[in-house]
């Protein structure tokens, strides 16, 4: 007996016995399905005998015979129907398990292409390319040759993977396609640790396909534009993908041009950015060399991802200065578009302290609006007591740049795009609005919470189990509270762990006599660097939901 997977609830195999039976409920299988008809051999089992083995250990039975040459639609339906009824995994056999796969193909072509079902069967041993022409007619009767996805993810990135993680735990049949160009995967939360010396910048890459599910149909292309009427996304390819559920995970853009002079000077003169993995290692090279003068920082306007960075690159930065004796010999300046230096108040005393300590020099409402890399000059528009506006300029040594952040182009001139850009969907549930098989999570969500790392895992596991909910016909089970976290590296060795949700409501993970998140705790630092990496590559894009599981509900009113 040989059992070959043909996806995530049916298996094929070759003829099979009553004393096989129970070594097949062994190894999981619920449910089976004969396709050959009784009287093809003289030594063959009868389908009733293996019925009534199949009884007798308490799986399902049903018996479809069927001639290659000639199967028929209603024979068809048939096993789609014993598919969707029967509960899995599911072992179909014929005589050689070819029979069972021409079916199973033919049941699924109005939503899988031709070439990846005649590929798959091949992959399980079974050659079915001479029903290829069957294939593609069945396709074309049902949709214009496109496949139907069960869920297309726009993304693969964190929030991305995760929640096509997280479904896949849930629901292993679900047919899953994700929509990403990208060969490489990071972890994005690594990067101010690069631009300190702390981690490598290799630490922080993966490769797409190292990440991306087994399970899942990865599209190497980008989305241009959502059809959310006729549930379909346009790729750069030409094609189109059709879904029942939607989930755009996509991230945001991060707009370096909104800054004249800023591209022109990024990676030379000084001028470098944690956001950008190419341009960490630099950062941490800028640190080394300098020994005296002027260090600019600076924070764009709300919304940013991971608010916290910019500041994190400073204490790091002032921390090894004060290390190698050289702290009073640079001025530091942090220059934030926000009115206060951290959005949560409780935090703002810790954060302050460290900003004292280094010398720092804090000016708020002030953001910056052009560089002159050749010249080192810097200009911030400033907001005076007055309550107007002046453009001031400072001359730099070393300047980290926090770039503006916006929705992608195809996000916010598209339906799904609220007034706002970001995709417009509910706070709690995080289903949109208007169009209810539609999800989104991470960067590129409308809702008001912190965008970080740390919120998308918490995400996902919420969308996972909401989809599913809307997919079974029913109405979302599971709300997000806006739980984000920043773990605010003051010093090396030190982080100042800030955990907080909707209204900036603080949300610790762990009790306060463990981890206080309004001191720098060593702690803390342990967690940032030794423990929430594997976290991210082996728990949150694996689905493993530790600490992060939606508490279900009935439902949400």
């Amino acid at each position: 007996m040989n059992i070959k997977p043909l996806d995530g609830v049916l298996s094929i195999s070759e003829q099979i016995n009553a004393a096989d039976i129970d070594a097949i409920k062994s190894v999981g299988y619920r449910s089976i399905i004969c396709n050959r008809p009784d009287g093809e051999a003289p030594d063959q089992p009868r389908g009733v005998d293996i019925a009534a083995a199949s009884s007798a250990a308490g799986l399902a039975f049903r018996h479809i015979p069927v001639v290659a040459s000639s199967i028929t639609d209603a024979q068809i339906a048939e096993f789609q129907k014993a598919l969707s009824e029967m509960p899995g995994p599911i072992l179909a056999y014929c005589r050689s398990g070819s029979r069972s796969a021409t079916l199973w193909a033919l049941s699924h072509a109005h939503e899988t292409s031709a070439v990846e079902l005649i590929a798959r069967a091949s992959s399980a041993g079974v050659d079915i390319a001479a029903v290829a022409p069957r294939l593609r007619e069945r396709q074309t009767a049902n949709g214009a040759g496109a496949p139907i996805w069960d869920v297309v993810i726009v993304g693969g990135g964190a929030a991305g993977i995760a929640t096509a993680a997280s479904l896949l735990r849930r629901r292993p049949s679900l047919k899953i396609c994700v929509v990403e160009p990208a060969e490489k995967h990071y972890y994005q939360p690594g990067w101010t640790m690069v631009g300190a010396g702390v981690f490598t910048a290799a630490e922080t890459c993966h490769s797409m396909a190292s990440v991306m599910p087994a399970e899942v149909t990865w599209r190497k292309a980008a989305v241009v534009a959502f059809d959310p009427e006729r549930n379909e996304v346009a790729l750069s390819s030409g094609e189109r993908e059709r879904y029942r559920m939607l989930v755009v995970a996509c991230g945001l853009t991060l707009d370096w041009s909104a800054i004249p002079g800023l591209s022109e000077a990024l990676g030379k003169n000084g001028v470098t950015s944690n956001y950008r993995f190419d341009l960490a290692p630099y950062t941490w090279e800028l640190v080394q060399k300098l020994q005296k003068g002027v260090a600019l920082f600076t924070q764009a306007p709300m919304p940013i991802k991971c608010a916290g960075a910019p500041q994190k690159a400073m204490y790091l930065s002032a921390d090894y200065w004060r290390s190698q004796g050289r702290l009073g010999d640079i001025a530091i300046h942090f220059h934030t578009a926000a009115p206060v230096l951290f959005g949560v108040k409780e935090f703002v005393p810790p954060l302050m302290e460290y900003v004292n300590r280094y010398g720092a020099t804090l000016h708020t409402e002030s953001r910056l609006v052009r560089v002159d890399g050749a010249a080192r000059t810097a200009v911030f528009r400033e907001k005076r007591a007055d309550g107007t506006e002046a453009d001031v300029s400072r001359q730099f040594d070393f300047l980290h740049v926090c770039p503006a952040q916006v929705s992608p182009e195809f996000v916010r001139t598209s339906a799904l795009a609220a007034p706002s850009g970001w995709v417009d969907v509910d706070d709690a549930t995080m289903q949109h609005k208007r169009f209810k098989n539609v999800f989104a999570l991470g960067d590129v969500a409308s809702t008001p919470n912190a965008k970080t790392a740390a919120a998308a895992r918490k995400q996902a596991p919420i969308v996972a189990t909401n989809l599913l909910a809307v997919l079974d016909g029913a109405a979302p089970t599971a709300a997000y509270d806006g739980y984000g976290s920043c773990p605010l590296t003051v010093e090396r060795g030190k982080i100042v762990l800030a955990e907080f949700g909707y209204g900036g409501k603080l949300l610790p993970t762990f009790p306060k006599w463990l981890i206080d998140g309004q001191k720098p705790s060593s702690l803390a630092w342990m967690l940032k660097t030794k423990i929430l990496p594997q976290v991210y590559w082996q728990g949150m894009l694996k689905g493993r939901e530790w600490m992060c599981k939606p508490q279900e509900k009935s439902a949400l009113h």
